[in-house]
């Protein structure tokens, strides 16, 4: 299922018809999230763009629940895990390892990489292929390995 402003509009709107605070309160914030970068870019996000502004999002929480948890304020944190998942709905499907693997070959290649040297030409082929479905630190890594060896 793409990830839309429409669609986000129509959850939110679902949510407030439904008085689903937790719901009401995700779709707010990733609204005026994604009005915000609209005004930066002065200009509509696509929906790739859409997709980065959930993931940043997500990241936020993630680093949140940890700071909550080494706080010693699990409540704090299940609420953070709770929006988590909400937002993680949003997000295409994960790719699994093989996938990833397969896309850093086809990267490496595209890129006609022979060395560590090239990883950043590598990288800014892959980031826009897994972007929103695969950890970017495992990706570089996937990448890192796979140029060692050559």
């Amino acid at each position: 299922m793409r990830l839309s402003k429409e669609r986000l509009a129509g959850d939110l709107k679902e949510a407030l018809k439904s008085r689903d605070r937790l719901k009401t309160s995700v779709l707010r914030l990733l609204s005026a999230l994604i009005k915000n970068r609209e005004v930066e870019k002065r200009g509509a996000l696509d929906d790739q763009e859409i997709i980065q502004a959930v993931v940043a999002s997500c990241k936020l929480r993630n680093e949140a629940i940890e700071q909550y948890e080494k706080g010693g304020r699990p409540d704090l944190a299940a609420k953070e895990e709770a929006e988590l998942r909400l937002l993680e709905a949003y997000l295409p499907p994960p790719l699994s390892a093989d996938e990833l693997r397969q896309k850093v070959d086809e990267a490496v290649l595209a890129a006609s990489a022979a060395s560590l040297k090239d990883m950043g030409r590598v990288m800014a082929l892959l980031m826009p292929e897994i972007s929103g479905r695969a950890d970017g630190k495992v990706a570089s890594q996937m990448v890192r390995d796979a140029l060692s060896r050559r």
